[in-house]
């Protein structure tokens, strides 16, 4: 499966959106850290993939998770763009001249009390990745027709905060996708109307 990029911008936001926004469950009423990630989508010639980390396990926030390269918005950047283009550099090496954008999801309200943008693009191949050891314990690639396909979107559930939580979960080999990174790419998947867009409580921790 490999989806026209001009499908994929009819889709999206065209700007990070100022009122449109997904709430996991348990994260109402929090405090909201501002953040930007990169949704990256790697146009390699027999498929589109998508680029993808693993934490590393002493790290303060969502310690050893899969997670897209981004982080929190700092003083200096100016829009959530610059955040994630600066996040990506830092954490995996990526040049920017690499990277289209395409557009925007809405801004995805974590359990853990961030709000987050993703930001949608194109990378094209070559380019090469230096991951910072520090955050990142490896990169690697999901085939976008796996994490689209709503056969492989499992719900979950564990107790949290003194509640039963649901969360979503798209299990890849030994990787264990869940919590914001799955959410993200499910609303991404219900803007293709490739499912229903069903209400689930996700949870990230």
């Amino acid at each position: 499966m490999s989806l026209a990029l001009a499908d994929l911008r009819a889709v999206l936001l065209s700007a990070p959106p100022a009122s449109e926004f997904i709430q996991e469950a348990g994260g109402e009423g929090l405090v909201l850290t501002p953040a930007a990630v990169l949704f990256p989508i790697v146009q390699h010639p027999g498929g589109q993939t998508v680029l993808l980390t693993q934490r590393t396990a002493h790290l303060r926030d969502h310690a050893g998770q899969i997670s897209f390269p981004g982080g929190r918005v700092e003083p200096e950047d100016q829009s959530p763009l610059a955040t994630a283009l600066r996040e990506t550099e830092e954490e995996i090496g990526l040049a920017r001249q690499h990277v289209e954008v395409l557009g925007y999801l809405p801004e995805y309200r974590t359990g853990t009390g961030f709000r987050v943008t993703p930001v949608v693009a194109a990378i094209r191949p070559p380019f090469e990745l230096k991951p910072d050891p520090f955050e990142v314990a490896e990169v690697f690639e999901v085939p976008l027709a796996f994490l689209l396909n709503p056969k492989n979107h499992q719900q979950h559930e564990l107790h949290y905060r003194g509640a039963l939580r649901q969360y979503l979960a798209m299990p890849y080999g030994d990787y264990f996708i869940w919590g914001a990174t799955a959410g993200m790419i499910r609303a991404l998947s219900d803007r293709l109307a490739l499912q229903s867009a069903e209400p689930c409580g996700i949870l990230a921790l």
